[in-house]
């Protein structure tokens, strides 16, 4: 049952519990008209500590297709933060307005110590600076599962900013609980994925490149990401290393016929927009599929389903 618990990071669930997680959003897909009242009378709170567009209105909107009601706020300056009220007790006061809490925040690890604050009121992960992001990864993985038939038996490709993308770090923790997955990490040395990460995938499951051109044509998926302005320190290296990646028809023609190409959004250069023609792109597609794993999700958490 996951009903009353945290989603902090996808390895809160097992693989099993993810799954119920996709089978409900399956059933959602299907016949959306089945679910408009599956949370009515629930309340979420949406806390964001830091700027959003699809995260925060897929989960406000989630909310509002099964009926609930969403109160919240996008600035925390428009709240008590702004007079040095802690997060603990922050948590503290809105858990016993609402029914779940959904919290993004640019500092490591600030979602687990809301959980902490609020044992009894679910809290979901919406993003913690450069750690995880949970319902992104159930956001990609339902698009995967749809997509290619299942989760499994893929080669992947994750290209751009390797070191501070939390998108990428939770998927590609999380693929690796599924069988027969292999990796081509695909970054400017001074994005590479992390060496503590690394040394917790199998031997032999990846490789690191520089080269997008020299390894496009061998995945059954591409990950694109952002180069994060917002991570760095020194503006001068992130103008040097933002446009190093850059996807196009050109680059797409040495695809495979049946390849996908994923983007967490928001894009900035990395994809031209001339890509968005091609049937394998589907990051607009990926982000309503965002949208129906949120309502799975708040569903089995608040256990209304």
């Amino acid at each position: 049952m996951l009903k009353g618990r945290h989603l902090i990071e996808p390895g809160d669930f097992t693989i099993e519990e993810l799954e119920e997680i996709f089978e409900l959003a399956d059933r959602i897909i299907a016949n959306q008209s089945d679910y408009i009242d599956l949370c009515k009378g629930k309340l979420l709170a949406s806390l964001f500590y830091e700027p959003s567009t699809r995260t925060r209105f897929s989960f406000e909107s989630a909310m509002m297709r099964l009926g609930g009601r969403v109160i919240g706020f996008d600035n925390p300056d428009n709240s008590s933060v702004s007079k040095g009220e802690s997060l603990s007790d922050t948590m503290r006061v809105i858990s016993g307005y609402t029914d779940i809490i959904v919290i993004r925040h640019p500092k490591e690890g600030t979602a687990r110590l809301a959980g902490r604050a609020v044992p009894d009121t679910p809290i979901i992960n919406a993003g913690d600076g450069g750690h995880e992001h949970p319902t992104q990864t159930l956001t990609d993985l339902l698009t995967i599962r749809h997509e290619l038939g299942g989760l499994g038996g893929h080669t992947i490709g994750v290209c751009g900013d390797l070191l501070f993308g939390r998108t990428i770090h939770s998927l590609v923790k999380t693929l690796n609980r599924y069988p027969n997955n292999k990796f081509v990490f695909i970054s400017p040395k001074e994005l590479k994925m992390p060496s503590y990460f690394l040394s917790m995938l199998p031997e032999g499951s990846y490789i690191e490149t520089d080269s997008l051109d020299a390894v496009i044509g061998d995945v059954d998926l591409l990950y694109m990401s952002r180069v994060q302005r917002e991570r760095f320190v020194n503006e001068e290296e992130y103008l040097r290393l933002k446009d190093v990646y850059v996807l196009d028809k050109k680059k797409m023609s040495h695809a495979r016929k049946d390849m996908i190409v994923l983007h967490p959004l928001p894009r900035v250069n990395e994809i031209a927009v001339e890509v968005d023609e091609d049937p394998r792109a589907l990051y607009f597609k990926q982000a309503r599929y965002g949208m129906y794993v949120r309502m799975a999700l708040i569903s089995k958490l608040l256990g209304t389903a």
